[in-house]
């Protein structure tokens, strides 16, 4: 029986060292997203804490035992892509928007 309690133990501690590394990584994400320097440095690192926070909610649902935790891990995974995907068009069409105007700008200084 010490065996299994061995086990337990083991995973008792990989799971508090893996969401302070998660806490971490989230700090660190926050710091990215509020610093930039650009946009997509911006989305990049909320995509990151999007994806930092699914993994926390699995790991919640391993300590706790608890397997509906994964359905939620897996609807805010979903919705993190759909946000994904959305700010990359906005930054695509906000480049494009400004690339437009700097061509515009140099047809004009080139008259």
């Amino acid at each position: 029986m010490s065996g299994l309690s061995d086990h337990a133990a083991v995973l008792a501690w990989a799971i508090d060292i893996t969401a302070l590394l998660m806490l971490v990584a989230i700090a660190l994400s926050f710091i990215r997203m509020v610093r930039g320097p650009s946009l997509p440095d911006r989305v990049v690192a909320l995509d990151l804490i999007t994806i930092i926070t699914v993994g926390f909610v699995g790991l919640f649902a391993i300590a706790s035992d608890v397997s509906a935790f994964l359905d939620v891990a897996i609807g805010l995974a979903l919705v993190a892509f759909l946000a994904t995907v959305a700010f990359a068009w906005y930054a695509d069409r906000r480049a494009a928007q400004f690339g437009l105007e700097a061509d515009l700008r140099d047809r004009e200084g080139d008259r």
